[in-house]
């Protein structure tokens, strides 16, 4: 019998844009702040937790929907060690965006965040469930799964149009620039003095200005990014060892320990879906 306390993840590489976590015990499921390059829509199935989402907090309880944007630094968690569980669904934002551009929401094919961060809606939340059911369901078709995450998501997307956006106000273009240097080099060694002399900034102003515009510090950054290099790794069949090593980490064990601080899962949890295709 599977442990409730351990995740299971649902992929199939015929569906590569869409991705399923499931958590049935979620007490010792923690995690530290963290973002994904996906955008992520989750449903506290039993329980209660707490829900962080960049400056703003949220309490948030079964039948009750989340959603977080692509790179939002956000972490949900358990209250006093209460029960808990949910469902997270990432999916692929450029394949989310085309299917908001397709569907007339988006004026030009490009990433728009959407403003809403909870939904307590309960048709909302037995329609994530019942198209949750049918990705976790071996002996369902392919075409019936793609049809229900269509369905579903556009249905959605459409709902959320008319909600006001909030567009985080734009970080400076040096720090823009730092941010594509990062992403470029997460695999590599690098100084607090280095960045500095990219920057121009001395380094208590560079922690303090990247925190407020991407919610995390130059390091937290970069840790978060090597995390999401050794996820794709996982998910291509690299072994564990390589997979740390490629994504920038002195060793196996320091990698482990991250990836279960941000990922709140081992590497080996995440490599090996545990639900059969």
């Amino acid at each position: 019998m599977t442990d409730p306390r351990h995740p299971l993840f649902w992929r199939d590489p015929r569906m590569p844009h869409v991705e399923l976590r499931k958590v049935g015990d979620g007490r010792k499921v923690c995690y530290a702040l963290h973002s994904h390059t996906q955008w992520s829509l989750g449903a506290i199935t039993a329980g209660e937790s707490t829900f962080r989402y960049r400056d703003d907090r949220y309490h948030v309880s079964a039948g009750t929907l989340v959603m977080m944007n692509p790179d939002w630094a956000h972490a949900c968690n358990p209250i006093d060690n209460r029960p808990w569980a949910y469902l997270m669904l990432y999916v692929d934002a450029d394949w989310l965006t085309e299917l908001r551009y397709q569907a007339g929401l988006l004026e030009a094919p490009r990433w728009q965040d959407i403003a809403t961060a909870v939904i307590p809606d309960p048709e909302w939340y037995e329609g994530y469930c019942h198209m949750a059911a049918c990705l976790l369901d071996p002996r369902r078709d392919l075409l019936d799964k793609q049809t229900l995450v269509v369905e579903y998501l556009s249905a959605l997307m459409h709902e959320l149009a008319d909600q006001p956006t909030q567009p985080l106000p734009m970080a400076p273009v040096t720090l823009q620039e730092l941010a594509a240097y990062l992403d470029e080099h997460a695999a590599q060694d690098l100084s607090l003095d280095a960045l500095c002399q990219r920057t121009g900034y001395s380094p208590g102003h560079l922690i303090r200005a990247f925190k407020q515009h991407f919610g995390f510090t130059p390091h937290a950054y970069l840790i978060n990014r090597r995390i999401q290099l050794g996820q794709r790794e996982l998910k291509g069949g690299t072994p564990i060892a390589e997979a740390a090593l490629n994504a920038g980490f002195a060793d196996q064990p320091h990698f482990q320990r991250t990836f279960k601080r941000l990922v709140a899962a081992t590497p080996n949890q995440y490599r090996q879906p545990s639900l059969e295709q």
